[in-house]
């Protein structure tokens, strides 16, 4: 017998990602987050603000860089990828409610002209060969 996720399991995987992905943080979770991360950016996983900008620095993202971020969750770090290094980002993942957070971070941050959320999962991409300059995950198991 093989052993894995069953059916129920992934159903019920799911379901936990999507009731934690929807919650909007604030008080300790987000002074938590700005002690792990250096950043508030709703993130769901480990990977700093200096490493996120390692990340940035050797793939040369810029003005006019077009950036896939697979399994963003929230917009973490694609949202921090537009603000600071002004380029244009496509943040994908599966539950719909991480990226409904996001898309208000971005509107609230003015992001809206440089990033765009949608849903997908990383193994079936909805997008054409060689649509974009560069393409991260951080805290995605793919």
């Amino acid at each position: 017998m093989m052993r894995g996720v069953s059916p129920t399991g992934e159903h019920e995987s799911r379901q936990v990602f999507r009731e934690w992905y929807g919650r909007e943080y604030e008080g300790v979770f987000v002074e938590i987050e700005r002690e792990v991360i250096d950043g508030d950016y709703g993130a769901n996983g480990y990977t700093t603000r200096a490493q996120v900008d390692d990340i940035a620095a050797r793939l040369r993202l810029g003005a006019g860089t077009r950036v896939l971020d697979i399994g963003t969750g929230r917009g973490w770090p694609a949202l921090y990828f537009a603000a600071t290094r002004r380029c244009e980002v496509v943040a994908c993942d599966v539950p719909v409610e991480g990226l409904t957070v996001g898309v208000r971070r971005a509107h609230a941050d003015g992001l809206d002209p440089r990033v765009r959320f949608v849903a997908a999962s990383g193994d079936a991409l909805p997008f054409c060969t060689a649509s974009f300059d560069a393409i991260v995950h951080t805290d995605t198991l793919c």
